[in-house]
């Protein structure tokens, strides 16, 4: 599809005119909704072209420049139930609550159709939520790949609804555990900074200005020499966020590679080399969708993921 450029477009950056010119084709051909993270990727990879040539998603845009979107319309996966162990703490009609484990993909992405914490749900309950479409049925918020611990599962439309209203409204408390590399001085703080994606990297985010804003806050549980264990609780949600902000305080998460702590695994670190991220969810605090109680959940320390508990009686040791 072609737009040409008219005067009230003058000196517009290409990927916010592109938003507003590509909105409602985007979303009839891909259901999504078209946003700046994903009009760069699309310039990045010649999908978007100005007078037939790629430009950079900063370029201004002059008085009869022909924009060009190539709109791929979304490819369906199938997903096929897995019979796949689940750790499920509760489960009703409407919800359940579970312990992901590490190295399983909550859902699987447009590239791949690999095993999931979806194919899972879906051996052990035929019937999800599908909101958030075949790919996402249930999944009311996520878990990286490599984090374990407490998520919550919508069994219904209504149930999906109610929960992911609360989450945006910040009635939802989830916590988590990491340890970081570095000695944190504070016992209590706040880190407050705008993520957004890196133009050539999907999956990465970066800390950046025209970001989304992203607020974790963290409590100091214990010290060592060379280490911090930490307890953070999302304010908000954005991809890797816990990650991405202890790395821009030049504090990874241990085991971390993708952001910066590829290396620091020497010396006192190499009993943790086959180890990935020590990044777990251990409390999950929800008001149920139909009962309008709250439902409280905690991992205990008997229910920490082994690669925690290995990682901190190595740090006590060395301490």
């Amino acid at each position: 599809m072609q737009i040409k450029i008219e005067q009230n477009d003058i000196n517009k950056r290409l990927d916010n005119f592109t938003v507003e010119a590509f909105f409602d084709e985007y979303k009839i051909k891909t259901n999504e909704n078209l946003t700046r993270n994903i009009v760069q990727k699309n310039i990045v990879d010649g999908l978007i072209k100005v007078n037939l040539k790629v430009q950079k998603p900063s370029y201004k845009l002059k008085l009869n420049d022909i924009v060009d979107f190539e709109i791929k319309e979304k490819e369906e996966i199938t997903i096929k139930p897995k019979n796949i162990p689940l750790d499920i703490i509760f489960e009703d009609e409407d919800l359940i609550v579970l312990n992901k484990q590490k190295g399983l993909i909550v859902h699987p992405t447009s590239k791949m159709e690999e095993d999931s914490l979806v194919s899972a749900l879906l051996f052990h309950n035929k019937k999800l939520s599908d909101i958030g479409g075949i790919i996402r049925q249930g999944i009311v918020h996520r878990l990286d790949k490599d984090t374990s611990g407490l998520m919550l599962v919508a069994k219904n439309n209504e149930a999906h609804i109610k929960l992911q209203k609360d989450i945006q409204d910040k009635k939802t408390i989830r916590k988590y555990l990491a340890v970081c590399y570095g000695n944190i001085e504070d016992d209590f703080g706040t880190i407050d900074k705008p993520l957004i994606h890196y133009l050539n990297k999907t999956v990465k985010m970066n800390v950046a200005e025209n970001g989304q804003r992203a607020i974790t806050h963290y409590r100091v549980i214990e010290r060592f020499n060379l280490a911090t264990f930490l307890e953070l609780q999302l304010e908000t949600g954005r991809t890797h966020q816990i990650r991405c902000h202890l790395s821009s305080i030049n504090h990874p998460i241990i085991g971390d590679d993708l952001y910066g702590a590829k290396g620091f695994q020497k010396g006192p670190f190499r009993g943790l080399k086959t180890i990935g991220q020590v990044l777990m969810s251990y409390y999950l605090s929800f008001t149920h969708p139909k009962r309008g109680e709250i439902m409280e959940f905690i991992l205990d320390e008997k229910n920490y993921h082994p690669d925690l508990i290995r990682t901190l009686n190595l740090l006590r040791s060395i301490s």
